[in-house]
């Protein structure tokens, strides 16, 4: 296992281990709003020290981007850059339901190289280095092999921080609805992404989302035989924050109802 990627396994380890000491008294979390529907809490800024002094104990030269605290710059530069996000699914985890990551990437000039998503409730670790093949718990994993939409599982996310694709979302429902056979929205882009890899989603879409939402995420898919392409079908994803996930057919077949609902 890369030594990089091993730290990134300790540090998602160590956070997950601080939030799971919450689960039970989320009642006493402090919560500050971040904007729209969107809500930080103390857990996910402790958690986010605690993987940011676990990476520079031993990478102290590396750069960081990092949901809550935003970017620290490294004293090598940003040859190599760690994206993270302490607690993906907060507003899961502020109201009980169990269903949250955390996720961890690495960026070596500016190419993903290491990824970490870590389950703590279900004790799921997801992780990928870059030409080195996708695990979960060390069992290597490969995305689902459906050939088409027809009879397909679903992750998306909805547009509940900025209205402004709503009916594009409402437009690609109508579209995929009586194709597939189900869609659904559990709330931790990262897990879904995860969730991809792994074969219990055929497929995955999402507008408007951060670098450190999907950086692993994408990794994964990656690394499990399968194809990420923003919306456009390019492969500006972590610029655009727009993304289509999936084997090489269910990616195409999304990409073409998800380009007609936006035409």
């Amino acid at each position: 296992m890369h030594p990089m990627l091993n730290i990134g396994i300790r540090a998602a380890h160590a956070a997950g281990d601080h939030i799971v000491k919450y689960v039970d008294r989320i009642q006493d979390v402090s919560v500050s709003p971040k904007g729209r529907n969107d809500f930080v809490t103390e857990v996910d800024r402790q958690a986010e020290a605690i993987i940011i002094d676990t990476i520079h104990r031993a990478y102290p030269g590396h750069s960081i981007l990092a949901e809550e605290s935003g970017a620290h710059a490294g004293r090598d530069g940003d040859e190599f850059q760690w994206v993270i996000d302490p607690l993906d699914g907060t507003s899961n985890f502020m109201h009980g339901f169990p269903h949250f990551a955390v996720s961890i990437a690495l960026k070596h000039k500016n190419i993903l190289a290491q990824a970490v998503i870590y389950d703590p409730l279900k004790q799921e670790l997801f992780t990928a280095s870059k030409g080195g093949g996708a695990y979960m718990n060390r069992r290597r994993i490969r995305v689902a092999r459906k050939k088409a939409l027809a009879g397909a599982l679903l992750a998306t996310g909805f547009p509940y921080r900025e209205l402004d694709k709503l009916e594009i979302y409402l437009d690609t429902f109508r579209r995929l609805l009586p194709l597939v056979a189900g869609l659904r929205r559990a709330g931790s882009a990262a897990l879904d992404l995860a969730y991809v890899a792994c074969g219990r989603f055929d497929g995955f879409w999402e507008y408007g989302l951060k670098q450190w939402d999907i950086a692993a995420g994408a990794l994964l898919v990656l690394e499990a035989g399968g194809l990420i392409s923003d919306i456009d079908g390019h492969a500006a994803y972590l610029e655009s924050g727009n993304i289509i996930a999936g084997n090489a057919k269910i990616e195409a077949g999304l990409s073409r109802i998800l380009k007609g609902a936006a035409d």
